[in-house]
């Protein structure tokens, strides 16, 4: 596991920790962190702060170049919305920890030219899997219904 995909489930581990969906997030420019977050929809009553999101968020404004360089971190498979993200700012690189418990336009973000990195990473899995049966009202109530 790289230094980044392991900042990325710290993320999550985080976002559990706080009563949150376990799913992380970091956006890696020139070998470097640029930005990080996780889900956080539950605890800021947010309809859009998925981990993604909430990186892309704390990234802060970069210019199109910076963005053309990027990898994008995330534990679970990226949904529409931070996939669409993800193709509005041209970032060439998703790297996925898990996709068995949520599986977003994958397809789709290859034929846009986006290069997609599945790890399938067993810890993210379980910590999905049983976040979704201790708490399938959270989760349904959003993307997993």
């Amino acid at each position: 596991m790289d230094e980044f995909f392991a900042a990325a489930l710290d993320e999550a581990r985080k976002g559990l920790a706080e009563g949150g969906i376990p799913i992380g997030s970091v956006l890696m420019i020139d070998g470097r962190i640029v930005g990080r977050g996780h889900n956080r929809r539950i605890q800021q009553g947010s309809v859009i702060r998925h981990a993604e999101m909430d990186c892309l968020e704390n990234a802060g404004r970069l210019p199109a170049s910076d963005y053309q360089r990027a990898t994008l971190y995330s534990t679970l498979s990226p949904c529409d919305m931070c996939s669409g993200a993800a193709l509005l700012y041209g970032i060439p690189r998703i790297v996925i920890g898990e996709n068995a418990t949520f599986r977003g336009p994958e397809a789709y973000l290859r034929e846009r030219g986006v290069e997609v990195v599945m790890v399938d990473s067993e810890e993210c899995q379980q910590l999905m899997s049983r976040f979704i049966e201790r708490h399938p009202q959270l989760w349904h109530e959003d993307i997993g219904g």
